[in-house]
């Protein structure tokens, strides 16, 4: 069968595609008509630069229930406000707990300070469903522990953890909380100062439609972070020290004003369809998407079980075929785009049992529709008839 193009994207979780058409023309304005150095001048054209900026914060802030914009730090991506969390805040001698869902920006950054910083480092195990045991993790805590670090959503399950109680339970015993929303923000609902969250890492290109390169990290008004990257922010430049005040300290260097444009189209766009509604149509899809998916014989979906609440990622894998081989030849075949391996979380991979070959991992976001996920239906159910 040959592929029909344009292609059936089922990789949002990877990176969100096509974006809404608000967010090419808003990178195009500034690169046309507001592409001067932010913070850098006083003349008009850099006013308005930094207005881009502000008003991006603004929309952010509007989503993700922040009160004061300048407590969202922009970043070029996910991993990069990780590491500035991580790295900016652990000090010799403390002890972490990450979950075993985490991604590779956290668990490489962890594995690297244990040397640097004596850094003391539990995972904690999730069931198959991707779920914590909120007793054993409350047992974790020790006198050190200074960070809870939680990948909100899996990007291999789609299962969704309780933020709100995971902060309670970090506070309690006087640890702050590192929230990773790479796979929640923009798809279901994220409320950071109601939840009490200290930190949070976020991409622009995922579920907040923006473009790639984009990102920030959240940090609450009582926290200071030491800044991961030392140098020009156009503010306080007679001085030696990176500057006190917010963003400007966490924020050195020109930023991808374009980008950020962009990425405050895309969350608007959020916003005038409604996160809520966002997460109920990507349950419904991801919820059709398990249903056809387990009545293929051979084929074992990975997360949480059908009827429980996840996010639009659906991994699955099928008895003696390879993850990798699968995904190609759906993209050959059937114009369908996923990805298969070990998604940058060997530790999820480890909890789910598939740690020796991956997985196919379908992701649901902006644009997908009822029938392209009837068309992976038919494909896989395909590959395994040709299977047998």
């Amino acid at each position: 069968m040959k592929a029909e193009r344009p292609i059936i994207y089922l990789d949002h979780g990877a990176t969100s595609w096509p974006k809404p058409p608000a967010v090419y023309e808003a990178v195009l304005h500034v690169l046309q008509y507001d592409a001067a150095n932010p913070g850098r001048g006083s003349h008009r054209m850099a006013v308005k630069a930094s207005r881009v900026l502000f008003d991006c914060r603004k929309v952010l802030g509007k989503l993700l229930n922040v009160r004061n914009p300048v407590d969202i730090a922009f970043t070029g991506n996910t991993t990069m406000a990780l590491n500035m969390a991580i790295q900016g805040f652990l000090e010799i001698g403390d002890h972490v707990i990450a979950t075993m869902t985490e991604h590779n920006s956290v668990w490489r950054p962890l594995e690297a300070l244990k040397e640097a910083l004596q850094l003391q480092v539990d995972y904690i195990p999730v069931d198959r469903q991707g779920q914590l045991d909120l007793q054993q993790l409350d047992k974790t805590f020790r006198s050190n522990t200074r960070l809870l670090i939680c990948n909100h959503s899996s990007n291999l399950l789609g299962s969704i953890l309780p933020a709100a109680e995971l902060a309670e339970m970090a506070h309690r015993r006087g640890a702050r909380i590192l929230l990773d929303i790479a796979q929640s923000a923009g798809h279901i609902p994220v409320s950071l100062e109601e939840w009490k969250i200290d930190m949070a890492a976020f991409p622009g290109h995922k579920g907040l439609l923006g473009p790639q390169g984009t990102g920030g990290l959240y940090i609450a008004p009582d926290m200071e972070l030491k800044p991961w990257i030392y140098g020009g922010t156009g503010s306080q430049s007679e001085s030696s020290g990176q500057p006190a005040v917010r963003p400007d300290r966490y924020e050195p260097g020109t930023p991808n004003t374009p980008g950020i444009a962009g990425l405050a189209a895309g969350v608007r766009h959020v916003l005038e369809q409604s996160v809520t509604d966002i997460a109920n149509q990507e349950q419904q899809l991801s919820h059709q998407m398990m249903e056809g998916l387990l009545s293929i014989p051979g084929v074992q979906v990975l997360g949480p079980e059908l009827g429980r609440e996840r996010t639009g990622i659906v991994s699955f894998i099928m008895e003696h075929q390879d993850p990798s081989q699968i995904a190609f030849r759906l993209d050959r075949e059937f114009g369908i785009a996923v990805r298969a391996g070990m998604h940058c979380t060997p530790l999820a991979h480890q909890s789910a049992g598939t740690i020796g070959t991956g997985a196919v991992r379908a992701s649901i976001g902006y644009g997908t529709t009822a029938d392209q996920v009837q068309a992976l239906i038919e494909a896989v159910q395909w590959l395994s008839r040709q299977d047998n």
